[in-house]
């Protein structure tokens, strides 16, 4: 059966009275309503003049475009542009639903972090408004302490632990006016730093591969033989040294004399720091103290305040760029951030219990970032604004003995067991090591000179490399004697423009290495 209309088989066939034709209902009911007439015949035709006509189910038959190959063809591409429109909108969805859901785990992210920041401050305000108000502990002179012992020893012990207690709660907090000084010191420094070319007085290669020992000097005792930190004055040819014997010596390099000797620590001096700005000089120790010494117009240093801050040993001082504020870290697995000119501790951050301890420390050369080693083989980064930890370094073997930053603000160099690694601050993965001794003897020291061309390394000797390319080309340019028959290299530290190089050694001697026909003095004190 065939409708008359559409030539295909009606789905309600319908048959008119007075000509017999098939119709399909729906298309005759149309053509009615619009002209009341048959549209095949033209004879007068109404509604009353249609009969519905019962029939069998039957497979529908094949429309007229299958009834050819280009209407085959037709059909396919037409389903299946009809397929790829659909697969595009599938994937459109797609897009927007990842990005809609990234963005929601942003903010829960931001949101949690926000709320741990807050919890944070409840918490140090209620226990601020729990303890009662202590003044913090300061040491007296000396001279003056014994006059000061208490005579009931419960109430000094007593007295002893409500202080310690106190320094551990009451921190006098990063302010927001010293968060915008950091930003500051950060824009300023970084800005001038992508213009900064290398300065036209640095040291060439060709002098640093001719440099030999110009000087040795036994700077510390001989009870106790050791030099175990140094540190160079930026502007000044004066090097200081901590050593095993619990002193600290500042040396003239130029004249090979001893300017001054620091007395004070109980046990080894782990870390030495000069403050230029200042004047200020500041030594840690296995004593579990911090020292703040003050330069006098005579050329000594007098100490100024003791910081007893930390429970254990403190393994490392480092000065920030402002030069109005340090930080010390201690094995008691926490960090300290102190205002060089009151010796307040503003915070102090700690990990978990049962965490590693902090063996090394340095801050990033623009001051935003404070970079720390750790016994577990560890390097943790920390945004000195917000005390948070932002990122973690793993790979070493054993205690990281050192960190350096680059002047150029994008690398750090670490020093441990294993050697040392270079690391790319930007992409924060590790693209470069060096592993120049044997696996019992660990990588003592690494440091950067402060235009960033060279990095020199030490532990049983010392050795020098020209950064010519950071990617691909680290140059060893010079190797020092050997030094594991008098006492393995502990520290090593470029002079300014890298006119010479410092080290010091286990067997307590501060050795300079320099070119012979320069200025720099060959006097063995």
């Amino acid at each position: 059966m065939i409708c008359a209309i559409s030539g295909e088989a009606p789905e309600e066939p319908v048959v008119s009275k007075k000509s017999g034709l098939l119709f399909e209902k729906r298309l005759v009911e149309r053509h009615i309503k619009d002209y009341g007439k048959c549209p095949v015949t033209g004879e007068p035709l109404t509604m009353d003049d249609i009969m519905p006509v019962k029939t069998n189910k039957v497979v529908k038959t094949r429309p007229l475009q299958a009834a050819s190959l280009p209407g085959l063809l037709g059909m396919f591409q037409n389903e299946w542009d009809s397929l790829m429109l659909s697969n595009f909108a599938l994937e459109q969805q797609l897009h927007t639903a990842r990005q809609e859901l990234s963005h929601a785990l942003y903010q829960h992210d931001a949101a949690c972090r926000v709320i741990a920041r807050l919890k944070k401050e409840r918490d140090e305000a209620m226990t601020l408004l729990a303890q009662p108000q202590v003044e913090r502990q300061t040491s007296m002179p000396e001279s003056n302490a014994s006059q000061q012992k208490l005579s009931n020893g419960k109430r000094a012990h007593d007295d002893e632990e409500l202080g310690q207690s106190a320094k551990k709660m009451h921190k006098a907090g990063v302010t927001s006016d010293i968060i915008a000084e950091i930003a500051e010191c950060n824009a300023m420094l970084s800005q001038q730093r992508k213009r900064r070319p290398a300065p036209e007085t640095l040291a060439p290669i060709e002098a640093l591969q001719s440099y030999t020992q110009l000087s040795s000097h036994p700077l510390h005792k001989t009870s106790k033989p050791g030099i175990l930190s140094a540190d160079i004055h930026p502007s000044k040819d004066i090097i200081a040294t901590g050593g095993v014997d619990t002193n600290a010596v500042i040396f003239d390099q130029t004249s090979g004399q001893i300017l001054s000797t620091l007395s004070g620590h109980s046990k080894k001096v782990s870390g030495v720091k000069f403050v230029p700005r200042d004047d200020i000089f500041v030594t840690c120790s296995a004593d579990k103290t911090v020292r703040l010494w003050k330069g006098q117009e005579d050329g000594n240093y007098n100490c100024a305040h003791i910081l007893k801050d930390h429970t254990a040993e403190v393994q490392a001082v480092t000065v920030h760029a402002t030069h109005k504020y340090f930080a010390s870290a201690s094995l008691d697995n926490t960090w300290c951030f102190y205002d060089l000119s009151s010796g307040l501790c503003l915070t102090q951050v700690g990990d978990a219990p049962g965490t590693s301890g902090y063996t090394s420390a340095a801050f990033h050369p623009d001051g935003l970032i404070l970079g720390t080693g750790t016994t577990d083989a560890l390097v943790r980064i920390w945004d000195v604004k917000t005390q948070s930890n932002v990122a973690k370094f793993d790979g070493h073997v054993g205690p990281v003995t050192a960190v350096s930053f680059s002047e150029n603000g994008y690398f750090l160099a670490t020093a441990a067991q294993d050697g040392v690694k270079l690391w790319d601050l930007r992409k924060l993965k590790n693209f470069r090591n060096f592993a120049p001794y044997d696996s019992n003897t660990p990588t003592n020291s690494v440091e950067f000179d402060h235009s960033g061309n060279y990095l020199a390394i030490a532990g049983s000797d010392v050795r020098v490399y020209h950064v010519t390319n950071v990617k691909s080309e680290w140059n060893l340019i010079k190797t020092f004697p050997d030094l594991s028959g008098t006492g393995k290299a502990t520290c090593v530290k470029f002079g300014p423009d890298a006119k010479y190089i410092a080290v010091g050694s286990m067997d307590r001697n501060l050795r300079i290495f320099g070119s012979a026909d320069s200025s720099v003095t060959s006097a063995d004190s």
